[in-house]
């Protein structure tokens, strides 16, 4: 154990006993704030001083119960999760626990990685600088109403640069998704699908790519047979944007950059304003409620229970004409209905009419207008053919998308115009049966309401011809033989067609159209559906936008080419000494020089080594596959048993913490009673002494690496004072930092936290206090 006056490494700042087993955990990349995912499929985030909670993101059905993986975004802004059960990608605000945007995956993902382009160019800079001119040209999207029942909160807020914070900045950032079988999709700013890549077998259990978007690797386990024993491959695919590139040198590819960079912009522009689409569609069947069905609903209760063989057509018309009621409608009025309810009812069909007009005007109109935009801009790009052509932007299946939201906006404008008429007859009708109803009860009638013109008469009689026909084939569809309310049929999410469609009998410019040949497959008139609702036109759009920024993905995926793959070793399903996995591999890129460093761990007669595999990105390099297996000696000053020098360290876990150094959890190998465990810091320049000693061992990749295991170069390092004996813990897993210098240890059992400043030593008094706080 260290000596009393030696000072522990690395100052102990929070520790807890957790209630859920943790099953991620990742720091944010640019605050002390760290992500955990625990096995009750809660999302919690919590800050480095003492451990405390910021906030947690209970599951849900509509999310999901089961998470995968975690990811930050490089600006640390949001948080991205991946959820088995549901198979879908959430990104969370790191602010409050709120999802801002969500996708389906056709698999569940096993692993994610967040990168960030650090390539630079001075096409690129002025498309940064020049970015923002749809903000310049497009009036801002109005706010959402606030609704604390929505799941996705987005444009929620009294100010609406919510999607701005979705959007993040200019500079390109790509959300890379590994998955079962094969399954490997990349994503530009954690929104947009850019690629679909082909031919990696086996489940991703690593995955990198570079931040010059040159090569992606991947760590995949692969089972052949339910039997057999599951190999572990490493692949590296390299030439990642296109085909063509690879006869060409890597200037000329990042100088296709800014074209992915910009594509990649008004997809997720795109993708950002169908969401707000969506969400302002919801708002508005908030708006109609069911309060508007109530009319249709107790009129088919009153079509059920009367015996008379009139209709209730002629029923309300006696009452028109004549001033007189059967004794049936006037129990139905004045009992189930009353002159109170009647009032309520017409105030709230009022309301909820007004809310969707403004909503259809101030939301659906400026977003689809948005739209419009930012789909002629990519339009434009697509002929552009010498720039754009070989990413897979085709001009064709953009005009179709277009046309669709033409559709849409149309669609729109034709339920503005039902809502107006609605409300001039609803209005019409209430104020009649109000004064019906006053009638019958005796009451005082004002004389402002009791002038009715004939025209008035004639209006209120019309209404009721048109609506309040009996249609028993919607009791099967709908549960009520009325349509009265002609709005509700817009906004219902379903495939069946509209029940009440406009009447077009005698429209001029329909009539027009249907006699000119030549205008009826013009490009510059937009396809109208009379027949179908608001919502299957919105789907109708959303499947013709989806469908033309999908190419791209398929194009720039097939152009994905492998480089190198590696069998690294098999998982033995036995407890023998034979190598066998023992944590996920985990990867990194040396952005300082052109070296690709793979991490992982192998069991060998007890002892966990560390194995760092080197790989040259640039092909033109000499060197290619060296690798160097890392063991721990005997660092621990005044041990128990000072005569077993030799003995080591098994290696739990390892994390790169910067570019030089490496953070491991290690446990004593001896068999003794209370096996300690410690947390240290290992310095890559301690390893890597000799380069010619790293040349050694060169790896055909045609041979499996636990095969050769004992042929690799193996240092045995002893770590001088950056390491810490964490006592009265059973560590097994650490996450890291190295920005913010935070390191957070897990136990075995999953529940027991204690977060590290890396940088300091640690202060007995301070140490003192925490414990008093713990207790």
């Amino acid at each position: 154990r260290p000596s009393p006056a030696a000072m522990p490494a690395f100052r102990q700042v929070g520790e807890k006993q957790l209630p859920q087993e943790v099953v991620f955990m990742s720091w944010s990349p640019k605050r002390d704030l760290i992500a955990l995912a625990n096995r009750a499929g809660e999302v919690l985030l919590h800050r480095l001083a003492n451990f405390q909670r910021v906030w947690s993101l209970p599951p849900n059905e509509n999310t999901g119960k089961e998470v995968t993986a975690l990811a930050w975004r490089p600006d640390g802004k949001i948080l991205a999760f991946g959820l088995a059960d549901t198979k879908r990608i959430i990104l969370c605000d790191v602010e409050k626990p709120e999802s801002l945007h969500s996708f389906s995956v056709d698999l569940s993902i096993t692993y994610m990685h967040w990168m960030e382009v650090t390539e630079e160019s001075s096409v690129l800079t002025s498309f940064y600088n020049a970015e923002d001119e749809s903000n310049l040209l497009l009036p801002k999207l109005p706010a959402l109403p606030k609704n604390p029942n929505h799941m996705f909160c987005l444009f929620s807020e009294e100010k609406s640069d919510e999607i701005m914070k979705l959007l993040g900045d200019v500079r390109l950032n790509a959300l890379v998704l590994g998955g079962s079988s094969g399954f490997i999709e990349i994503y530009a700013y954690g929104m947009f699908k850019i690629a679909t890549v082909t031919g990696v077998a086996g489940s991703c259990r690593g995955l990198c790519l570079s931040s010059d978007l040159k090569s992606l690797s991947v760590i995949t386990e692969i089972q052949s047979s339910s039997d057999s024993e599951a190999e572990i491959m490493y692949f590296q695919a390299s030439k990642l944007i296109l085909k063509c590139f690879l006869k060409l040198d890597t200037s000329l590819l990042s100088s296709y950059l800014p074209e992915v960079t910009r594509m990649a912009r008004k997809f997720t522009h795109i993708s950002t304003l169908l969401q707000y689409i969506k969400l302002s569609l919801t708002c508005m069947c908030e708006a109609w409620e069911e309060i508007l069905m109530q009319m249709d609903s107790r009129l088919t209760k009153f079509v059920q229970e009367k015996n008379t063989t009139t209709s209730v057509q002629d029923e309300f018309m006696q009452l028109l004409l004549w001033g007189k009621a059967s004794l049936e409608l006037q129990a139905l009025l004045m009992n189930q209905l009353t002159v109170k309810g009647l009032k309520k009812l017409g105030q709230s069909i009022e309301s909820s009419y007004s809310s969707i007009q403004k909503l259809v005007i101030s939301h659906l109109q400026s977003g689809s207008e948005a739209l419009l935009y930012h789909l002629s801009e990519l339009k434009g790009m697509a002929l552009w053919k010498q720039k754009y052509e070989s990413l897979g932007l085709d001009a064709s299946g953009i005009d179709e998308a277009i046309t669709a939201v033409g559709s849409f906006i149309l669609k729109a404008n034709e339920l503005l115009q039902v809502i107006d008429s609605s409300m001039k007859n609803f209005k019409a009708f209430f104020r009649w049966l109000y004064v019906a109803m006053l009638r019958m009860s005796e009451d005082h009638v004002l004389p402002e309401l009791n002038k009715m013109t004939q025209k008035d008469i004639t209006f209120v009689a019309d209404f009721l011809t048109e609506h309040f026909n009996e249609a028993p084939e919607l009791y099967n569809r709908k549960g009520k033989y009325f349509n009265v309310e002609r709005v509700g049929q817009y906004l219902k999410d379903e495939d069946d067609d509209l029940v009440s469609p406009p009447n077009t009998e005698g429209n001029q410019w329909f009539n027009f159209l249907k006699d000119s040949t030549h205008l009826k497959e013009s490009p510059l008139l937009f396809p109208y559906y009379p027949e179908k609702s608001l919502h299957f036109v919105k789907r109708q759009m959303e499947g013709d936008i989806d469908q033309c920024l999908q190419k791209p993905a398929d194009v720039i995926g097939k152009s994905v080419h492998q480089a190198a793959c590696m069998c690294l070793y098999k998982i033995s399903q036995s407890e023998d000494s034979t190598p066998q996995l023992f944590k996920l591999p985990f990867l990194w890129n040396d952005k300082t020089s052109n070296l690709h460093y793979v991490l992982f761990t192998m069991l060998e007669n007890s002892i966990s080594k560390i194995y760092i595999l080197r790989r040259h990105t640039d092909t033109s390099r000499s060197v290619s596959n060296g690798i160097l297996a890392v063991e721990f000696g005997n660092f621990l000053n005044n041990s128990i048993n000072e005569s077993s020098d030799s003995r080591c360290y098994s290696c739990l876990d390892a994390h790169f913490y910067d570019d030089e150094t490496v953070t491991v959890v290690l446990k004593e190998s001896v068999q003794q009673e209370g096996k300690e465990r410690v947390l240290a810091q290992l310095p890559l320049s301690s390893v890597y002494t000799d380069e010619d000693q790293d040349r050694k061992f060169i790896w055909d990749s045609m041979e499996r690496l636990d095969e050769r295991s004992s042929e690799i170069p193996t240092r045995t390092v002893f770590l001088e004072n950056q390491w810490r004996v964490l006592e009265n813990m059973k560590a097994q897993y650490v996450s890291v930092n190295g920005i913010r210098k935070v390191s957070c240890v897990l136990s075995s059992n999953l529940r027991h936290v204690r977060v590290f400043e890396m940088d300091v030593e640690d202060d007995g008094e301070v140490e003192e206090e925490e414990e008093e706080e713990t207790t």
